[in-house]
């Protein structure tokens, strides 16, 4: 059975993005959303940004920043989860069943943290000295970002990669201990993006507001131009030729350029272009290709309730895909209702029969076809017209089975999918939430009931 391949990135909302931020992160993410094979999930991690950060003006600042950037580069959020970590509750929550499974071991041997006791210890302080717990278990935060979502690729830098290897192995250990043969998380993987630009700043160190060397990506065009015009060069004269291989200028405009404008860009520095002039032309480039998102973000910026707007929407969705999937973790663990836990067979039967159902039909065609009622009798899905009742009822049992569920929406319906072939539809709803809403209904009522 083919799935869609679910990707999921996380911004910490400690900074403003800058050039080198949209080159080597969100322009490329925008990119891969836009892929019909993937489910895209991206989030501001504003809890992970209290790790790092105790200005609460900054966070709030950052926060739009980061979400203004994202929509201002054309993120199409009909057709991603975009939203804010700190309003999924259910997250906070999974991060709590994982640390009860996380081995302390595990976290002892995260880079972040032994960074930090090495770098007491080199100074003679407490090993702890600074420490907090969160940045101890940050790694378990970030396993509950991935796992509540069942990602299968997170794209992150090199040094990000021990992160998702942790996440795995705390995922591993909950299926271990609760799942009773059921893979409740999907195992993720690392996605490492070689041909990613990593720009250079101003003065060729990689681009950080930890090196003051970056260019502004959003604030006005005035200090786009001025922060070039103070990039590093060699002392080469205008007429002298220039070594585009080694110049930081030239590497930040191949980023943004064509083949072509690179290839002609290249011959005019080995003509002896002079370097104010260069910079003049990296300027028209980056500004030729950001002005529109400027003002879009300076809109964005300007009317912060639109941007609250979308990302309650986005949150909306995401919970959809978190509480029924967090209310079966809780099922697991023990956390359960005492009233469905009558021990009783009896209790059990009556349980049983208030279950969603598959009802099978014949068509006057001579076709089979079979819907699925809630327990409460609305219709969730209606089947695809199949030759005779033996595919009909494999395809029921197929949607039994427990697998992850091939769904696909369009507009204000949805269809799933079995083996590359949609099988079945919903109605047609008032308005995606409601349609979203009907999703995780689905995704409910076709869970396995365990015994």
């Amino acid at each position: 059975m083919t799935t869609r391949t679910r990707i999921l990135t996380g911004i910490t909302t400690t900074g403003t993005p800058h050039l080198g931020n949209y080159a080597g992160a969100i322009r490329p993410a925008i990119l891969a959303s836009q892929d019909a094979n993937a489910d895209s999930f991206y989030f501001l991690a504003d809890y992970h940004a209290l790790i790092k950060c105790d200005d609460p003006q900054r966070i709030q600042r950052s926060r739009m920043e980061i979400a203004a950037t994202w929509l201002a580069g054309g993120l199409d959020v009909n057709r991603v989860t975009f939203y804010r970590q700190s309003d999924i509750p259910e997250i906070p929550e999974l991060t709590w069943l994982l640390t009860c499974v996380a081995a302390k071991g595990l976290l002892n041997r995260a880079h972040a943290y032994k960074a930090s006791v090495d770098k007491n210890v080199e100074s003679g302080e407490d090993p702890d000295a600074g420490i907090s717990m969160g940045l101890y278990s940050y790694p378990v935060l970030m396993a509950a970002d991935i796992l509540m979502f069942n990602a299968h690729k997170v794209p992150v830098g090199r040094d990000q990669i021990q992160h998702v290897e942790m996440a795995r192995d705390i995922g591993q250990r909950f299926n271990h201990l609760f799942g009773n043969g059921k893979e409740f998380f999907t195992m993720p993987e690392a996605l490492i993006e070689e041909s990613v630009a990593t720009l250079p700043g101003l003065d060729g160190r990689k681009m950080s507001k930890s090196y003051d060397n970056t260019i502004p990506l959003f604030t006005s065009a005035k200090d786009m131009k001025d922060a070039i015009s103070r990039i590093v060069t060699d002392s080469r004269a205008p007429g002298e030729a220039k070594d585009p291989d080694n110049s930081h200028l030239f590497t930040l405009f191949q980023a943004f350029a064509s083949k072509a404008q690179e290839q002609e860009f290249r011959a005019e520095l080995l003509q002896g272009l002079g370097w104010g002039e260069a910079k003049n032309r990296l300027f028209q480039l980056l500004d030729s290709q950001l002005s529109e998102p400027r003002e879009r973000y300076h809109q964005l910026m300007s009317r912060p309730s639109d941007m609250e707007d979308l990302l309650l929407i986005g949150a909306k969705k995401a919970r959809a895909v978190a509480a029924p999937f967090l209310a079966e973790l809780r099922e697991a663990v023990g956390l359960r209702s005492f009233v469905n836990q009558a021990a009783a067979p009896v209790a059990a039967k009556k349980k049983a029969a208030k279950a969603a159902r598959f009802v099978s039909f014949r068509e006057d065609d001579g076709s089979f076809r079979f819907r699925l009622l809630s327990a409460e009798g609305e219709q969730l899905l209606l089947s695809r017209n199949f030759a005779d009742g033996k595919t009909a009822g494999a395809v029921t049992k197929q949607l039994q089975n427990g697998d992850a569920l091939d769904v696909r929406t369009e507009a204000t319906g949805f269809s799933v999918w079995l083996d590359g072939a949609a099988v079945a539809d919903s109605a047609d709803f008032a308005d995606e939430t409601s349609r979203d809403a009907a999703i995780a209904a689905l995704r409910v009522a076709l869970t396995p009931i365990e015994d």
